[in-house]
């Protein structure tokens, strides 16, 4: 694994992957780098303008599929036209994000990065499990450290913090992967959950969500700060590719505090780990969505 960079991905021709978030950031260049490496592509955004023109430059065989994970109706659509898909990679999502709600009434946040993925996950797992050495790659964040599930209030209904709002999503990230591992092991499903984070890399994304001094702290950050988004994208893309990529593994950069770098495993916050509470978000979650999960 030492200094692994997208030199190193696999041949990945005759294999599919659906990339979710894939217009801009780290999911385009996730995407750019499979396509190059021979993958078929379906590049999922909200807005199919912007991208089929993400889309316009890349290599190979790339498709561009509407998906606003803030809907859980958009999300059933576009799992009803995957016909064949061999790795998911979960890595849209927003941040810091002023109060808002998705289209069933969740937590911005949470209902996207978390409920939105949940969904996607369960109502593709029937054509991931028929894939060639099938994977599901669920990308958090460090910020996930900070982070908490507060049952009592998931939809944020008391006061309302950004930040706050955004580490939850995130823990949740990790709570879900790791026990969509369990499940899976438990099952003896082909399917591999994985995960990743960027570390601190520069994207819109912190620009796009956050609003008033959190945004321009964003923007001062990746300027000064923030790895280019080509490195922040390697830990994403080597959960996906990498042949020896285990269930329950976990990937960030090897540099200081895990914020630049190269791929390297990584140890999520303890509390993400807990199966008690890994196990209450699924069932909460399946609850909430009206999906449940078939592993």
């Amino acid at each position: 694994m030492a200094k692994w960079t997208a030199v190193d991905i696999p041949d990945q021709t005759g294999r599919t992957f659906v990339v979710t978030g894939a217009n801009s950031g780290l999911g385009l260049e996730t995407a750019r780098r499979l396509a190059e490496h021979g993958a078929r592509v379906i590049m999922t955004a909200r807005d199919p303008e912007k991208g089929r023109a993400a889309a316009a430059g890349l290599p190979g065989e790339v498709k561009v599929r509407t998906l606003d994970l803030a809907d859980l109706d958009s999300v059933a659509r576009f799992a009803a036209g995957v016909e064949r898909a061999d790795v998911l990679v979960n890595n849209a999502g927003v941040m810091m994000t002023p109060r808002g709600t998705t289209a069933q009434g969740f937590e911005l946040q949470f209902g996207t990065n978390h409920l939105g993925h949940f969904a996607l996950t369960a109502l593709l797992y029937p054509v991931l499990r028929e894939g060639s050495a099938p994977r599901v790659v669920t990308v958090s964040s460090s910020l996930h450290r900070r982070g908490r599930i507060d049952f009592d209030d998931l939809g944020a209904t008391g006061s309302y913090s950004p930040a706050r709002a955004y580490a939850q999503s995130k823990f949740a990230n990790v709570l879900f992967g790791l026990e969509l591992d369990r499940r899976l092991r438990a099952s003896g499903s082909p399917v591999v959950s994985t995960l990743a984070h960027p570390g601190y890399a520069a994207t819109n994304l912190q620009t796009s969500g956050p609003t008033g001094i959190i945004n321009l702290g964003g923007r001062i950050g990746n300027l000064l700060l923030a790895q280019h988004v080509s490195k922040g994208a390697l830990n994403q893309l080597y959960a996906a590719t990498a042949p020896d990529v285990e269930g329950g593994s976990f990937y960030g950069p090897d540099g200081i505090a895990e914020s630049r770098g190269h791929p390297k495993l990584v140890r999520p916050v303890r509390s993400a780990t807990d199966p008690n509470t890994a196990r209450r978000l699924w069932e909460t979650s399946e609850k909430l969505t009206g999906i449940p999960f078939p592993v």
